[in-house]
């Protein structure tokens, strides 16, 4: 955890600062040109959109230009199926790029940057495994070792590396390393690895390629060939900048962008490691990259979420140099404060129990008018069923209450809301002993909020007509993992050990307002008294709804019952 406070990115930061002394300083002509640079080798998350949000608006400041740029350099791992999903989540956060490209357009160009290292001398054709290179690297405290290749001439690197792309050797014979400085204290300076033999179709370019460059050596030249002036990376790449400054240095490249780090995103009870998400989709720990569990952009807009509460999130969570942890909190937090602006009001009842109100007359409905949003009147008003019959929640009533319980109980008062007030007078329990229905009565006096006789009434329930109510599924989700760290697991242990067995609970007999069925799916509620609902765009169908709880009320009942203060 760090100490350091960040500041909010819709205000001053550090990168603004060194993007104003550039501007002051004339470099790069007064441009700012930024790029948000993913892999298609997975789906975004919700870190990706911290640095989505950084790059455009960075872009938007300085009247700039920001580039969506694909590093597809690892063929084995990419599909077109992420290219087109990154590209929906970067439109759907709210951004546009200003010109598309792929690593894949620049392969050639690349290529010839690799020729060039080889005939200047800083580039060389190596036999050694990967193994031996690791171990010919060294350590932290241990120089390395030069390769017993690193010596050949540059004819003899030109015509292997040429072979190379021609596809003469197999997989792992050989590669293209720079000749840097085995003793270098940056491991990364210690002769890299700038291109490697891959026998892979690529998504775009087929199989025209077998050799490939790695991500440190397509980077900076990417970089500098789309004319960015400011690379904006998360800060593990630290450590390579030195490595991402000497190509530029030693390449004709014709442009000098520049590399600035920033804190990457962690968040509390959540993996955003892609190699681990796809672990939990190919293992179906999870219904798909779009379960509303996972922390992907697609699966927070199917849970509910919306790209202004994510942009919010972001703008909270500032930017910072160096790492720290957000509490899952925060982001919960930005979507209930989006989404009480924004979501329609409607009782549901998540756990149902029949209420029969003995003196009010049977066959009679009256209607009740509501507001669909007390914080945005124009969405209106509508009608809600109220009859002799309804569903309550079943916390709502205890035959042997607890102190300070303010819910319905035996001989108790509770109002309705929008309604009167009733009052339990008896029970009817099945051959198990669990109460089936509740026997009320209810008082005349007590509408429109009347409270007679000077008396208080301390608890409101919400509640649902049941000759008017919807039959809906709803899915109650929870933190995928259980585990505040989940990546912190004991050496030798599974870290999906921490998943939660508990993240879903399928509800199959909630009864809901009838005017639900009225909204069209990817409709958002909040469901008065327990939390914030959305209907499964995917799921629901016209006249079905399929419910997915985005966020639970910021008081729900159960966390005031852990809490003691009923």
């Amino acid at each position: 955890m760090s100490s350091e406070t960040p500041t909010r990115a819709g205000h001053n930061h550090f990168i603004h600062d060194e993007i104003d002394a550039d501007l002051a300083a004339g470099k790069n002509d007064g441009r700012v040109q930024t790029r948000f640079p993913p892999e298609p080798n997975g789906y975004l998350h919700v870190g990706h959109a911290k640095s989505i949000c950084l790059n455009f608006s960075l872009a938007q400041r300085y009247g700039g230009k920001c580039n969506l740029r694909f590093d597809d350099t690892n063929p084995s791992k990419e599909e077109t199926e992420y290219v087109d999903s990154i590209q929906a989540d970067v439109r759907w956060l709210g951004f546009e790029w200003d010109a598309l490209y792929y690593a894949s357009d620049f392969f050639e160009k690349l290529y010839q940057f690799a020729e060039h290292l080889i005939k200047t001398g800083h580039a060389y054709v190596d036999d050694l495994t990967g193994d031996q290179v690791s171990e010919y690297r060294g350590s932290l405290d241990k120089p390395g070792k030069p390769s017993p290749f690193r010596d050949r001439s540059v004819d003899e690197n030109l015509d292997l590396f040429r072979r190379m792309r021609q596809g003469e050797f197999e997989n792992g014979k050989r590669t293209l390393r720079a000749k840097i400085d085995m003793s270098s204290p940056n491991p990364n300076l210690r002769d890299p690895v700038l291109y490697r033999i891959m026998h892979a179709h690529h998504h775009r370019t087929g199989d025209a390629w077998c050799i490939y460059p790695m991500y440190d050596f397509a980077h900076g030249q990417c970089d500098a060939l789309e004319s960015i002036t400011h690379s904006i990376c998360t800060l593990e790449f630290e450590i390579h900048r030195p490595l991402y400054e000497w190509l530029l240095d030693h390449l004709p490249v014709p442009a000098r962008p520049r590399q600035i780090e920033f804190a990457r995103l962690n968040i509390t009870y959540t993996v955003l490691s892609k190699r681990k998400l796809l672990e939990l989709v190919q293992g179906k720990y999870v219904s798909g990259w779009d379960d509303p569990r996972m922390p992907t952009l697609s699966g927070l807009r199917r849970r509910g979420y919306t790209p202004e509460s994510l942009r919010a999130f972001c703008d909270q969570i500032g930017v910072a140099r160096f790492n720290s942890t957000v509490d899952k909190v925060v982001l919960e937090n930005s979507i209930r404060d989006d989404l009480n602006k924004r979501a329609l009001r409607v009782m549901a009842v998540l756990n149902p129990v029949k209420v029969t109100i003995e003196n009010y007359p049977e066959g009679e409905v009256e209607w009740i008018d509501a507001v669909n949003n007390p914080e945005d009147p124009a969405a209106g008003m509508r009608k809600v069923a109220l009859s002799r019959t309804l569903w309550i929640d079943r916390d709502d009533f205890r035959e042997d209450p607890p102190k300070k319980y303010f819910r319905l109980s035996p001989g108790k008062e509770v109002r309705l809301r929008y309604a009167f007030c009733i009052t339990a007078k008896t029970v009817v329990k099945d051959s198990a002993g669990e109460v089936v229905e509740i026997i009320c009565t209810y008082d005349p006096e007590t509408r429109n909020g009347a409270t007679p006789n000077g008396r208080k009434v301390k608890g409101i329930i919400h509640w649902v007509s049941a000759g008017h109510a919807v039959e809906a599924p709803v899915r109650l989700y929870d933190h995928l993992f259980s585990a505040e760290f989940p990546d912190e697991v004991a050496e030798g242990a599974d870290w999906k050990s921490n998943l939660n067995p508990n993240s879903l609970e399928l509800l199959t007999g909630a009864k809901l307002e009838q005017s639900v069925v009225e909204a069209p799916p990817g409709t958002h509620f909040q469901f008065e008294r327990v939390g914030y609902f959305y209907s499964d765009p995917l799921d629901s169908k016209p006249g079905a709804p399929v419910f997915n709880r985005t966020a639970t009320l910021r008081d729900s009942w159960a966390k005031i019952e852990k809490r003691g203060d009923i």
